[in-house]
């Protein structure tokens, strides 16, 4: 099970997150993407992990019908 560290990231003001938040929206969605995917890397203590894969047996796929 991963732990999420938390003192990886620190508190903002207002007017930081305000200006991050104008910084992200002019970003396509790629590179939103891999920022997110580092950033959970880190809040994980995931860096330096390569090929982190998805456990496919806990899910099934199912028809609705």
């Amino acid at each position: 099970m991963y732990k999420l560290d938390r003192t990886s990231f620190k508190a903002m003001t207002v007017e930081e997150a305000t200006d991050h938040a104008l910084y992200y929206k002019n970003l396509t969605w790629q590179e939103r993407f891999k920022i997110t995917m580092y950033l959970n890397s880190v809040a994980y203590k995931l860096l330096g992990a390569t090929d982190l894969k998805m456990d496919k047996t806990v899910f099934k796929a199912k028809s609705r019908n």
